[in-house]
């Protein structure tokens, strides 16, 4: 597997070996800039980051080795209390590696035009429409076929390397559940932790990738 390696610093991350039970998937409402997503990251004292991001043309880009870990969940302790479970926020950012997928995220729309947070205006083939909504949006950026088969190749490669069991989570993984707050094996998204995140959405192309794993 080819990776783009990236001079981070040490201080923004954990250099700290810990054992993997999963990985969570992201994205990092930035549109294509992995750039400017280390750069955010490196200017923030928090530690906050995730080994890879994979950029719009399916390049995997490496910050720091997934043995290690930084925090990308934010979960609180009331995110917990919904479901009567103890707070071990920090326990899961250890145990589960963190991927980001560049990618605007949830846009509005306007005049037929779609656009992201930022008034960026994103290309109508490059827009997935869920028509029931997805936590408050309609219209997401897709992520492109690229992206999917780069994270289809790592995926494979941690379920071998952690022994990450990669079988398919149904619906559960785009709800706010129990089963990842209690630190279930294998492959979540960032909205199976928290309600108030929308990554990822569940892109039909993305499940079917997903679904081909296991």
């Amino acid at each position: 597997m080819k990776t783009i390696s990236h001079d981070f610093p040490d201080n923004q991350y954990y250099k700290e070996v810990t054992s993997k039970k999963g990985v969570v998937l992201h994205h990092t409402v930035s549109g294509d800039s992995v750039s400017n997503d280390i750069e955010w990251w490196k200017s923030s004292p928090e530690r906050v980051a995730t080994p890879i991001i994979i950029a719009r043309d399916g390049g995997i880009h490496q910050l720091y080795s997934s043995q290690y870990w930084a925090h990308h969940l934010g979960i609180t302790q009331n995110h917990f209390r919904q479901f009567g479970l103890p707070a071990i926020n920090t326990k899961l950012n250890k145990e589960f590696i963190g991927v980001e997928l560049d990618s605007w995220g949830a846009l509005t729309s306007k005049n037929s035009k779609y656009y992201s947070f930022s008034g960026q205006e994103v290309k109508q083939n490059d827009v997935v429409y869920y028509e029931k909504g997805f936590r408050g949006y309609k219209y997401f950026e897709k992520y492109t076929e690229a992206q999917l088969t780069s994270l289809k190749e790592l995926l494979i490669y941690w379920g071998d390397r952690y022994s990450i069991p990669l079988d398919f989570k149904g619906d559960s993984m785009f709800e706010f559940n129990k089963r990842a707050l209690s630190g279930e094996k294998g492959i979540w998204a960032h909205v199976s932790f928290r309600p108030d995140k929308s990554d990822v959405h569940p892109q039909p192309e993305l499940i079917e990738m997903l679904k081909t794993l296991k």
